[in-house]
């Protein structure tokens, strides 16, 4: 009889759970599962305190459905992943494991932690197998004709859904109970030495059952409306699995099957097909950084945006921060954020536009803070966003096209009521100018406990042309694989 440890890390379940799985493959095997805390790694990847809730929460629940399969979930905390793997030897040597398995992270720092256990552990003896469980597609396996990643979405997703037609990725059932109960006993789950905020209960309630009802019911009842209604925030309309899929109690290998039982012509673009291409963007977003790991390490993905002259104005992204901007979107945006930890993806785009191209903020300040904040934070995906809104990044948004958060507010909230939700202090502004309440109360005479905008966004629409022009005369013509080499 072998021993098998799973290291778990963003991926919480038992369901579709490839390490897992792969451990679990002969019942006479003992198993052992161990997740190991890192709260000074955390701390300086801005992980937000929510999200450390999640995780926490989730993994008690993770626990109790292990130990039903007669695993053992075992917990340590450490400062950082150099410690974490230094734990990991010492407990493969205590219980004598024959081998390990667990789920690739695509981070730079995640990969090089993982790089060193795959040479240390082996020479104790154990032998190493890592999966690629986060993506549908692994990293490296689409690429052009050329054999490089690309650097656009679409052709890349036209690849995706070709391979995927092909060949459907397995989506795997949990394992079956071991034939042997370990007596190895775990010491109870202690709090992490991390900063923990409670979280909206009914919005995302931790743990793998939790995701997996939210997942069916979406699929059910909300993707077939979700192309018409995605992008307005007072809806809600959007799947709200941002966080499963971020923190892993859920996989997108779940997501695409269950898709695609409730819309089967899904990866024919029929309906569910605009929400199955959220799944590849987020795929395209992982399979960038291990091409690219520079973007790991606060680089844009254009050579020339290192030439950008950023404007330091600590009281405007103070005010960007606290949603206090003047303009009604983008402080209700950020509110909805700093109150719940999650915030509309549409909203995303709008405040990230507002602070890059209408306050010529730095993208890296609002990309920091967003992580510090969401419960769903996800270095690919939300670097991946602020990049895009930033026009740094691969595919990204054109520089010269410069969101206006009025006409934005406007077109996706037109009576504003996601307004109204967030900043009761309009309440008495009609349907009609909830998007330009100065205008409406200077007109009516009216005195307004909300601030005004604070920068006019037809002159900072200049200044930022000029800026980003400046920039891409001023850079020399380098190739984005030089610059992320």
């Amino acid at each position: 009889m072998a021993t098998h440890l799973v290291w778990l890390r963003n991926d919480l379940r038992l369901n579709d759970n490839s390490a897992l799985w792969a451990a679990c493959r002969r019942r006479e095997d003992r198993v052992l599962a161990l997740f190991i805390a890192t709260p000074q790694q955390w701390r300086q990847h801005d992980m937000a305190p929510r999200q450390a809730e999640y995780i926490w929460r989730s993994l008690q629940l993770l626990q109790q459905g292990l130990a039903e399969k007669g695993i053992a979930l075992h917990y340590h905390q450490c400062d950082d992943f150099s410690a974490a793997v230094s734990y990991l030897q010492q407990f493969c040597r205590e219980r004598h494991v024959d081998a390990l398995f667990y789920n690739y992270q695509y981070e730079f720092n995640e990969r090089e932690r993982d790089a060193a256990v795959e040479r240390l552990l082996p020479q104790q003896g154990v032998t190493v197998q890592g999966f690629d469980d986060s993506v549908l597609l692994p990293p490296g396996s689409v690429r052009t004709g050329e054999g490089k990643m690309y650097k656009v979405f679409t052709p890349f997703s036209k690849a995706c859904l070709k391979r995927l037609r092909g060949d459907l990725p397995p989506c795997l059932p949990a394992p079956e109970a071991r034939a042997h109960v370990t007596a190895d006993q775990p010491a109870p789950l202690a709090p992490f030495d991390y900063p923990r905020q409670s979280i909206d209960e009914q919005r995302f309630t931790p743990g793998e059952a939790a995701a997996l009802q939210r997942l069916r019911a979406f699929c059910r009842q909300r993707v077939a409306d979700y192309p018409a209604r995605r992008d307005y925030p007072a809806d809600e309309a959007t799947s709200g699995l941002s966080v499963c899929l971020a923190v892993g109690t859920l996989s997108p290998r779940q997501c695409l099957h269950r898709l695609l039982r409730e819309q089967p012509h899904a990866l024919e673009e029929g309906a569910g097909g605009v929400w199955l291409n959220e799944l590849i963007w987020r795929d395209f977003y992982r399979h960038l950084l291990v091409a690219f790991p520079a973007l790991c390490k606060n680089q844009p993905f254009m050579a020339w945006a290192r030439q950008l002259a950023w404007q330091q104005r600590a009281d405007h992204f103070t005010a960007w921060c606290e949603g206090k901007t003047g303009y009604p979107i983008v402080d209700a945006a950020m509110r909805q954020m700093n109150a719940t930890g999650w915030m509309h993806n549409r909203l995303r785009m709008i405040a990230a536009s507002f602070l890059v191209k209408d306050l010529q903020i730095d993208w890296r300040r609002g990309e920091r803070y967003f992580m510090s904040v969401l419960i769903d934070g996800d270095l690919a995906a939300n670097n991946g966003g602020w990049q895009w809104a930033a026009s740094t990044g691969t595919d990204a948004v054109p520089y010269f096209r410069i969101f206006n958060p009025t006409t934005q507010g406007a077109r996706f909230d037109p009576q504003g009521t996601f307004i109204r939700r967030w900043l009761p202090e309009l309440a008495a502004v009609p349907d009609s100018d909830i998007h330009d309440p100065h205008g409406w109360a200077k007109k009516n005479r009216q005195r307004l406990d909300y601030p005004s905008p604070i920068v006019e966004h037809k002159a900072a629409r200049e200044q930022t042309l000029a800026i980003f022009e400046a920039a891409r005369k001023a850079s020399p013509v380098i190739p984005p694989e030089q610059v992320n080499e």
